[in-house]
């Protein structure tokens, strides 16, 4: 399962029903859990980011339709990034180390 770390921003909408923060959460995991997608934690943020999402996925399509599920709900907005483990980039790197075409 690849791994993913998003940034979430609350949106006017999101910010108006904030008492409903951890219910939403709680409903995104069921939805991410029904697509296959291992949500390992949520957290709620100081900062640039109102929160982060740590989650793992079987392939990119399946994060991306978790992803625009969330967002359709207009509660938050994402910025994602694919993250790799030690093993991960070290095959990575193995494929930098391959003879040019």
């Amino acid at each position: 399962m690849a791994t993913f770390i998003s940034t979430v921003k609350f949106t006017g909408q999101g910010i108006q029903a904030i008492g409903e923060t951890t219910r939403r959460a709680a409903k995104m995991k069921t939805v991410a859990k029904k697509m296959g997608v291992k949500v390992r934690n949520i957290y709620w943020t100081l900062g640039a980011s109102d929160g982060v999402l740590i989650f793992e996925a079987p392939d990119d399509e399946t994060a991306t339709a978790l992803l625009l599920h969330l967002g359709s709900k207009g509660n938050v907005e994402t910025t994602t990034a694919r993250a790799f483990t030690s093993a991960e980039m070290e095959g990575v790197l193995e494929k930098m180390q391959s003879p040019s075409l």
